[in-house]
């Protein structure tokens, strides 16, 4: 029985395990690495967050993005956005070098056994470990607006579904949404010579400013300080202070986790959409139809703030709609598990302080966890809290286990990397 299985290998399941690793425990991982970058984010699109500030983890420091770029004859620079097809490549680099050897079968269930779990792989092998770390990224949690999930996929989808836009070209396309996610997938349809357009609740889109540079005055960067999730004093208590986030009130937490860093487009992709795509503000899709027979088309029916109603007629609908992370949606979990968690006011499960879940032994990481520990853990960087705070409390869940049992807790190696950074 390993010490510790890891689902998920993503940024966040491949951080826990390389410090997993370092600590000297016995694991195993499942999951394809870096899967949903690879197979569900369209190529074109760019890493909005800042090079410096996407760093998967481990417990030297020594897989970085900066070193893999390097070694590709890239500059990673402040300010400069990183292609997505690149920081997907860089994961699968740090997954073959900062992390043992990772089984690309996914994992259908998860369900206690004596001891500890029992993890199910698509082809019906059982893994057993004493504790889990469930990574699972976003795409459980794919958030498709109510009125629109009686349409098949032929005339609605959600934007995480797409790797290639080429299917849409020449056809009329309308993306919900006004976040990052809209708007890039937004400017690379009208790129690919689709009729698009943006339909958003907001009454005006937001951008976000181009950075400033990170050389600055004292007074500058005490005024605003850089942060992984940028720059001024909230955004670095978010980013730099996960474990005292925790400490706020319920109630605040889950209001600050579904409101900060709301929606807004990069600046690098602002004159890409004003220039080519159709921008409707102020609606919301209240009722979806289908066009005639045979998946031809669309008929959404709008209503604004003011209660005037409208309509318009596409060939696709695009959501860009979000994820919700929350208890129900996590389908993996045997029901003995998923009932039993113990969750907060806005259905996500909650955690301890190091992302135990209410079941003894069942850690969480992610997005899944941004009720619990704030906005930092929608993005990448909160992948080095997470992972360095997550293992120590599958050493301390361990260790009380093993003065229960008699059992022996390994100690930590001092090496994890099995490769030069060459």
């Amino acid at each position: 029985m390993y010490d510790l299985l890891v689902v998920g290998a993503g940024p966040y399941g491949l951080s826990i395990a390389s410090h997993a690793a370092g600590a000297g425990l016995r694991l195993r991982v499942l999951g394809r690495p870096m899967a949903s970058w690879r197979d569900h984010m369209p190529r074109g699109m760019y890493l909005k967050s800042e090079p410096w500030a996407s760093n998967l983890s481990d417990p030297d420091g020594r897989w970085r993005l900066d070193t893999y770029c390097a070694g590709q004859g890239v500059e990673a620079r402040h300010g400069q956005p990183i292609p997505l097809e690149m920081f997907a490549s860089y994961g699968q680099w740090f997954a073959r070098n900062a992390v043992p050897e990772v089984d690309e079968r996914t994992v259908t269930r998860v369900a206690p056994v004596a001891g500890g779990f029992e993890a199910v792989t698509e082809d019906g092998e059982t893994v057993r470990a004493r504790t889990v770390a469930l990574a699972v990224g976003v795409l459980p949690f794919v958030e498709i607006p109510a009125a629109l999930r009686a349409l098949g996929p032929g005339l609605v989808s959600h934007s995480s579904h797409h790797s290639d836009l080429d299917r849409f070209r020449d056809r009329d396309v309308t993306v919900i949404g006004g976040g990052q996610a809209a708007l890039e997938t937004a400017a690379l349809l009208a790129e690919r010579g689709s009729r698009v357009r943006v339909l958003a609740r907001a009454e005006q889109l937001n951008w976000n400013e181009v950075p400033p540079p990170w050389e600055r005055s004292w007074w500058r960067s005490a005024r605003a300080p850089h942060s992984g999730l940028g720059c001024g004093w909230r955004n670095w208590f978010y980013s730099e202070r996960p474990n005292l986030f925790r400490r706020l009130p319920e109630p605040t937490r889950a209001r600050i986790a579904a409101t900060a860093l709301g929606p807004a487009g990069a600046w690098w992709v602002r004159d890409r959409v004003e220039s080519a795509v159709e921008i409707v503000l102020g609606q919301e899709v209240m009722q979806a139809r289908e066009l005639g027979g045979g998946g031809s088309g669309v008929r959404l029916d709008t209503v604004t703030r003011s209660g005037e109603r409208r309509s318009l007629e596409t060939e696709h609908v695009i959501a860009a709609t979000g994820f919700r992370a929350t208890c129900d949606r996590l389908g993996l979990l045997d029901p003995q598990l998923g009932s039993g968690l113990g969750t907060l006011g806005d259905g996500s499960p909650a955690v301890g302080r190091h992302f135990e879940s209410s079941y003894p032994g069942l850690f969480l990481a992610g997005l899944v966890t941004a009720s619990g520990f704030g906005p930092a853990m929608r993005f990448v960087h909160g992948a080095t809290f997470t992972a360095e705070t997550l293992v120590r409390g599958v050493r301390r869940r361990l260790r009380a286990e093993a003065r229960a049992g008699g059992a022996v807790v390994p100690g930590p190696r001092r090496r994890v990397g099995v490769r030069s950074a060459g």
